[in-house]
């Protein structure tokens, strides 16, 4: 007879998908047992123990998955770009956009002008999409301010974020975002104002768990970004980097020297660049929903990240001006028709190599004991449908640390 143990609630009636090592890991007629907000024990039912005073929760039949993670997103905002999006159809370019004053930086005047109170309200609005879907943890960038006071007040709004709502939220300084006017023509000016005051002030005010950079040649090289990098490390921040989007600067291949938790974008990396990417363990993310609304034809080298053992992730890069998605399952799809991801790869890339890219691997992205009970149950019978399915939502229950998220 199986031994007895003291468990906080059971739930069972399902198939899980453990997405262990990255894998389906499928287990037929599953059971989860939760307590303190962590996966206590996760097999069949039949091998479950006994825990009489557990609360259980049964389904009939369909899947459990680990919650989803979106890992790169821009999700604090003022403002919105839909004009940009017909100027793309019409003809102009990113680089054409930006230069006539619209891209990021007419983001950031409208940041900018916005008080806390407003973006709370519209980030919450975009945030409560993405938490019907599944998603149980986020990242949220800055780098839309590109003012030390704005840059703060965007990494607050993503604290007070997490303070109200049953969602993990990590947070990114990214002032190496885009040049701000009044630093026009004086690029390695502001390069040493991130490095010499903002960082600090940010890690000693403890508001951002990483920080990101935009190589590429309308924003900041990369020697410029190895100074931001140099800097994060000082103050004991982890880093990240917006690299090879646009063209080929061999930012990944420099964020895998400095062990970057993530390279992210990758249409135009290199054979070189997935070599030293797996060699560093630093993850692919791709953001298929920014290649889509930029209609671009140059594809991440999926091929490569596979031959080099790079793990993938996938995101959705939710902005407004080039990725205004607030659907992950929307980009599991596109990562399988755009990019040739299989749907198990998809699937790995918005759990478990989703938590890597955040530095979460050992507590999430995954149905494992010790980790957090953070996972979903949907109405399919099978991982691949979660890719597969277009438009709406799945009417799923998602579980956050153990209890049922409303």
């Amino acid at each position: 007879m199986p031994a007895t143990t003291s468990f906080d609630s059971i739930w069972l009636g399902a198939k899980l998908a453990t997405l262990r090592e990255g894998h389906y890991s499928i287990i037929e007629d599953g059971a989860i047992a939760v307590s303190q907000g962590r996966i206590a024990w996760v097999g069949t039912r039949e091998d479950l123990p006994a825990a009489p005073g557990a609360l259980r929760h049964e389904f009939a039949g369909g899947l459990i998955t680990p919650g989803l993670i979106d890992c790169h997103t821009h999700l604090i905002f003022g403002g919105n770009r839909g004009q940009e999006f017909e100027q793309r159809l019409n003809g102009m370019s990113y680089a054409e956009i930006a230069a006539a004053g619209g891209g990021i930086l007419s983001t950031v005047m409208a940041t900018r002008d916005a008080d806390e109170e407003s973006l709370l309200a519209t980030a919450e609005s975009r945030l409560a999409t993405l938490m019907a879907e599944g998603v149980t943890c986020i990242e949220i960038k800055s780098g839309y301010g590109l003012t030390l006071a704005s840059e703060l007040k965007m990494l607050r709004v993503a604290r007070r974020l997490a303070q109200k709502h049953p969602i993990e939220v990590k947070t990114t300084l990214l002032a190496a975002h885009a040049l701000p006017p009044e630093y026009r023509d004086r690029s390695d000016e502001y390069i040493d104002l991130i490095c010499l005051h903002w960082i600090p002030a940010v890690a000693n005010e403890g508001l951002a768990d990483a920080v990101d950079g935009f190589c590429e040649h309308l924003a900041f090289s990369p020697p410029q970004i190895e100074r931001i990098f140099a800097a994060a490390k000082q103050a004991g921040l982890p880093v990240k980097l917006h690299a090879e989007q646009l063209s080929s600067l061999g930012g990944s291949s420099l964020a895998a020297r400095w062990r970057a938790l993530s390279a992210d974008h990758l249409e135009y990396a290199t054979d070189a660049d997935a070599r030293a990417m797996g060699q560093s363990g630093t993850v692919a993310v791709l953001l298929p929903g920014a290649c889509y609304t930029l209609r671009q034809t140059q594809l991440p080298p999926v091929a490569l990240f596979r031959r080099h053992g790079v793990p993938m992730a996938l995101a959705s890069d939710l902005n407004p001006g080039t990725s205004p998605v607030c659907s992950l399952r929307l980009m599991m799809n596109m990562a399988c028709t755009l990019f040739r991801l299989t749907p198990e790869e998809a699937l790995a890339g918005v759990t478990l190599n989703a938590a890597r890219a955040l530095g979460l691997s050992a507590t999430q992205g995954s149905l494992e004991t010790g980790k957090m009970a953070d996972f979903v149950h949907w109405p399919v019978e099978h991982p691949a449908e979660l890719a597969y399915w277009l438009g709406g939502q799945l009417s799923g229950t998602v579980v956050y640390r153990g209890e049922r998220r409303g």
